[in-house]
C-alpha cells in the first residue's frame, strides 16, 4: 500500500506523510517560538517535517552553547585583566624591614625591648636598693651620695632623658612597619576581593544559566532520539506489515 504524502512542510515545502512530522500545536513553546521567528505566517495547524524539527533543535542547542561560551570568555577576560592589573606582589615585611636596619636602629630595638621587660624592672630595683642602702648605712665607710640622694636623682633623670628618645625611635620604626603592613594588606585584600567577585559571577553563571541550558539540551536530545525511535518503529512496521495502517507519532509535547 502506498503511503499518502498529503502534508506539506511549512519550512521546506516538501510533501510528507502524517507520520514523518508534527504539527506546530504538538510542539513545546520554545520550539514553537523558534518556528514563528523563521516562518512568521505559520499557524498552529501547520505541519513540519521531522528533519526540519531536528535542524531547529540543533540550532537552538548551538545558540545556547555559543551564548554560554561568549559569557565565559568575557568573564575570563575580566579575570585575566584583574590579575594583570597593578601586578602587585606580596612581600615579606620582616625581610623588607629587618634587611634595612642600621646599627643604631638595632640598638634602639634592644634598649626598648630590655626597657619594657621584667628584667629591667628587677635589675633597676636592686640597683636602687643597693645605692640607698650603702649610702644610708655607710657600708665600708662609703657615703658618696648621702640622703636625699641628689646624685641618684641626677642619675635617674639622665637615664630617663636618654631612654625616652631611644624608645621613641623604636616606636617610630614600629609605626613605619605598621603602615607598610597595612598597605600590603590593603593591596592584597583589594586584589583578592576583585578576583573572588569575578569567580562568584562565574559560579552564578554556571548555576543560573549553564546548568539549566544543559538540562534543556538534554531534553532536546531525548526528543530527537524519541523521534528517531518512532521513525525506526514506523519503518519496521511498514516492512513487516505493508498493508497495515501507519501509526502517527505520539502527540505529546517534545
Amino acid at each position: 500500500m502506498t503511503v499518502r504524502k498529503n502534508q506539506t512542510c511549512v519550512i521546506c515545502d516538501n510533501h510528507f506523510s502524517a507520520t514523518e512530522g508534527l504539527f506546530i500545536r504538538d510542539l513545546n513553546p520554545k520550539l514553537t517560538e523558534s518556528i514563528y521567528r523563521i516562518i512568521p505566517n505559520a499557524k498552529n495547524s501547520s505541519f513540519i517535517c521531522l528533519k526540519d524539527i531536528q535542524k531547529i533543535r540543533l540550532t537552538q542547542m548551538q545558540e545556547m552553547v555559543d551564548k554560554d561560551l561568549e559569557k565565559d570568555r568575557k568573564m575570563n577576560a575580566s579575570l585575566q585583566k584583574e590579575l594583570a592589573k597593578d601586578n602587585y606582589v606580596t612581600r615579606n615585611i620582616n625581610d623588607t624591614i629587618h634587611g634595612k636596619l642600621t646599627r643604631g636602629q638595632k640598638l634602639a630595638d634592644l634598649v626598648a625591648r630590655f626597657g619594657g621587660s621584667w628584667g629591667f624592672i628587677i635589675t633597676f630595683v636592686i640597683i636602687l636598693v643597693l645605692w640607698m642602702g650603702i649610702n644610708v648605712t655607710h657600708f665600708l665607710g662609703v657615703n658618696f651620695d648621702p640622703y636625699p640622694f641628689i646624685l641618684l636623682n641626677l642619675f635617674l633623670s639622665c637615664i630617663a632623658a636618654i631612654q625616652a628618645p631611644i624608645i621613641m625611635m623604636s616606636q617610630n620604626r614600629q609605626a613605619d612597619r605598621d603602615r607598610f603592613d597595612a598597605e600590603n594588606d590593603y593591596r592584597t585584600n583589594s586584589k583578592s576581593e576583585m578576583e573572588i567577585r569575578i569567580l562568584h559571577e562565574k559560579v552564578d553563571q554556571l548555576n543560573e544559566v549553564q546548568w539549566p541550558h544543559i538540562l534543556e539540551i538534554q531534553k532536546m536530545q531525548i526528543s530527537i532520539l524519541s523521534e528517531l525511535e518512532n521513525e525506526i518503529q514506523s519503518l519496521k512496521s511498514e516492512k513487516n506489515s505493508p498493508s497495515s495502517r501507519k501509526r502517527h507519532p505520539s502527540r505529546r509535547h517534545f
